[in-house]
């Protein structure tokens, strides 16, 4: 890549919130780059449930789905275990290599550029554009530059996002026999654990079945005890671990910065995620869709203040798309943490459990939720006790 490569739009990072920027910008006419450090497929470490506005925010997308869950197992600190079943998917399980890589193809269909195996050092700025350099000594310029590399990112720490909530996940992938795949299929397990916040999971994928807990930073020998101590009580842990890995999920604060000039951010670099469940990948598809559909119009502005007002609009989409749910989501993990037993309580009923169907297929969200008198009412009693 010559170093005199100008583009309308460069995209740093090709994980969900990447791909769909690169995607929405192509679509929009932008000439657009997509600089990615590894090479797809890649693993990335990550529950891999699917809600349904996550399958909303990619129409059209072939999903490599590798099991619709219709049941779910919910316990306690591994007691008070109930089962719920519904007649049509609530969830679908994908392999996050799989499900990037589609991401991937579809991007270079819409005439999006992919650059792989080039590490991004350094973002700069300049009039009317942004420069990425590359490991490789070689730049990078674009009209608009999009950030969606993670949270402990180049574009991240450019744009001065600030983090308030930071959460440890450990997960494993577990390869295990037909008997045992049988058991799982089409149900998933949580468990409410035993560490403040914090939760545990089983999911179904086929010939594997990915497990993990994720718990705040700052306990960590606890998180690890709790992963162990959950795979042996399911009869998981003499299995062969395909992968065994942990990743730092990490949250916005509320005055948080979206972009810094012409470097906007997205998904987990801007740190979208909905705090409760930690769900991060609806909030990198929506954010990547509306930084790469922003980015292409501000590209072809025909002045600075046009430009400016056009990208101002990015921070307003995503406050009034996704900050709301994380907000609410806030609230209800602040809930959970001191009484998960209430909580588990409230998903045994029968309205408790419907909401949570209905927010698994996207059909409503936690902001939705406590818009409703008696949600909120709710809420302040289990923060109460």
């Amino acid at each position: 890549m010559p170093d005199d490569a100008e583009w309308d739009v460069a995209v740093i990072g090709a994980g969900p919130a990447g791909l769909t920027a690169a995607g929405a910008a192509a679509r929009a006419g932008a000439r657009t780059v997509l600089v990615e450090r590894a090479q797809h497929p890649r693993y990335k470490t990550c529950g891999g449930g699917l809600i349904g506005t996550s399958l909303a925010a990619v129409p059209g997308l072939p999903v490599p789905v590798r099991d619709e869950i219709c049941a779910a197992t919910v316990t306690l600190h591994n007691k008070h275990e109930f089962t719920r079943r519904e007649r049509s998917p609530i969830l679908a399980m994908v392999m996050r290599d799989e499900f990037d890589d589609a991401l991937r193809r579809q991007a270079v269909a819409d005439g999006a550029k992919l650059l792989q195996r080039s590490l991004v050092r350094e973002v700069t700025q300049d009039t009317g554009r942004a420069t990425a350099r590359l490991a490789d000594g070689t730049t990078i310029t674009a009209r608009v530059m999009i950030g969606a590399d993670g949270s402990a990112s180049v574009t991240a720490k450019h744009v001065g996002v600030t983090l308030g909530q930071v959460d440890l996940g450990l997960e494993v992938e577990i390869a295990v026999p037909p008997q045992v795949r049988q058991l799982w299929r089409g149900r998933v397990l949580l468990d409410w654990g035993p560490i403040p916040g914090s939760y545990a999971w089983i999911f179904p994928k086929d010939e594997r079945l990915t497990a993990g807990v994720i718990a705040a930073r700052g306990s960590g020998d606890r998180t690890r005890t709790y992963l162990q101590d959950f795979l042996t009580r399911h009869g998981l842990a003499s299995f062969h671990r395909v992968q065994d890995s942990g990743h730092i999920t990490r949250c916005r604060t509320a005055t948080s910065p979206l972009r810094r000039d012409r470097v906007l951010v997205a998904g987990d670099a801007a740190g979208l995620l909905e705090p409760w469940t930690r769900e991060g990948i609806s909030f990198a598809l929506r954010s990547g869709t509306l930084a790469g559909s922003i980015a292409a119009e501000a590209a072809s502005g025909s002045g600075p203040a046009e430009v400016e007002q056009i990208l101002g609009g990015y921070a307003r989409a995503v406050n009034a798309a996704l900050v709301p749910e994380m907000l609410a989501g806030r609230r209800v993990l602040s809930a959970f943490s001191r009484h998960p037993g209430a909580f588990h309580a409230g998903l045994a009923t029968p309205r408790g459990w419907r909401t949570f169907v209905e927010f698994c297929r996207g059909e409503t969200s936690w902001a939705d939720v406590l818009r409703h008198r008696s949600a909120r009412l709710a809420l302040g009693l289990v923060s109460l006790a």
